[in-house]
């Protein structure tokens, strides 16, 4: 039988995404949904849909959301594009500022579509290792100027640890650096106040600063598959004029993700429940002798002891197999650790009982 694929997604192997049960009893604390449902506004504008809001195209661009998403982060409209979910941001991002056959640099761990972004692309991939308390090394641009990377994809928070780096920091790096930075913040409504952390001037300082963010978090719209990017005037216009599939964000879509947003209160007290969640969660493994960075996330990254009765991947077995999904990875740093959303109170109170069973 005859295979058309192109040589490089031949030799590729595809994205693994996170398990997603057909079941309401089990708890899931493995993709780092928001585990508080979105706003009731959402549901009044989906109520208010019919058959013939769908006869026509949706507006092209999304202006409507473009212009509140600006609004907030005090932007203008052309500097923000939304897109059909955080992985569209970044596969637009790739499309727009990567040649194939040059390379795209990340930090070492990180999230594991990058490298499959890449293969299809054609493009080659620069692995950078974070030090050993997942921060970037103090050569990071350094290393990726010498490569020659078009596009810098950095997750802040960081993605699988948590950890947050400092918006000076980033200042610091989109100046040395030659290339697009693409600052991934789908975690960024889960940090700390007393952080301090704001990102979007970054775009105004910084011609070469993309930003990211996301509805599936922050606003409990995973199933809708929303986002956007900020960056300067010169970034932005050739996605939205040039890559950019045509009608990329459905009047659907449109409509439910302008509820969402309009309503931060509402959003805002669950981002103040889940940090509250987290720390409760984070002193309750602790005491199991479950150690975790400090997280700026929606998640901790729980290290397992050598010594423990389970290992890592055990852990996931058997909470599996008691009905809570978390999340092992089997790659280099990650094999003596879980990463586990956080939940509710009553799901995170489950979580802690059977580990107790087990580690005890």
């Amino acid at each position: 039988m005859p295979n058309y694929e192109r040589d490089n997604i031949r030799r590729m192997v595809g994205y693994t995404w996170g398990e997603q049960p057909n079941d309401e009893a089990t708890i899931k604390l493995n993709t780092n949904e928001n585990p508080y449902p979105p706003t009731p506004e959402v549901d009044k504008a989906l109520a208010q849909l019919t058959g013939a809001n769908l006869r026509r195209y949706p507006q092209p661009t999304a202006d409507h959301l473009r212009d509140v998403i600006a609004s907030k982060h005090n932007v203008e409209r052309n500097q923000v594009v939304v897109t059909n979910g955080g992985d569209e941001a970044l596969r637009l991002a790739v499309t727009t500022y990567v040649d194939p056959q040059t390379s795209i640099a990340v930090a070492e761990p990180s999230y594991s579509l990058y490298p499959v972004l890449a293969e299809i692309h054609n493009a080659d991939m620069v692995h950078i290792a974070l030090d050993e308390n997942w921060a970037l090394p103090v050569d990071f641009a350094a290393t990726v100027n010498a490569a020659g990377a078009n596009l810098t994809c950095l997750v802040n928070p960081h993605a699988p640890s948590g950890t947050l780096t400092p918006r000076a920091q980033l200042s610091d790096l989109a100046e040395a650096l030659n290339g697009v930075l693409l600052i991934d913040e789908a975690y960024v409504d889960f940090i700390e106040p007393d952080a301090a952390y704001e990102s979007a001037s970054l775009t105004q300082s910084n011609d070469n600063v993309l930003i990211l963010r996301t509805f599936s978090k922050g606003y409990s719209l995973a199933g809708m598959r929303l986002a956007y990017l900020l960056g300067s005037k010169g970034l932005i216009d050739p996605i939205v004029n040039k890559t950019r599939d045509s009608y990329n964000i459905d009047h659907i879509s449109q409509a439910v993700g302008l509820a969402a947003f309009n309503d931060q209160p509402y959003a805002e007290e669950t981002w103040r429940q889940v940090r509250s969640q987290r720390q409760i969660l984070r002193k309750a493994l602790g005491q199991l002798g479950l150690s975790s960075p400090v997280s700026h996330a929606n998640f901790l990254l729980v290290e397992v002891p050598s010594g423990a009765r389970f290992n890592a991947i055990e852990i996931y077995h058997t909470l599996k197999e008691r009905g809570i999904l978390v999340r092992h990875f089997a790659t280099p740093r990650l094999q003596d650790k879980i990463r586990i959303s956080i939940g509710t109170s009553e799901d995170n109170n489950r979580l802690i009982a059977i580990l107790t069973e087990l580690l005890s």
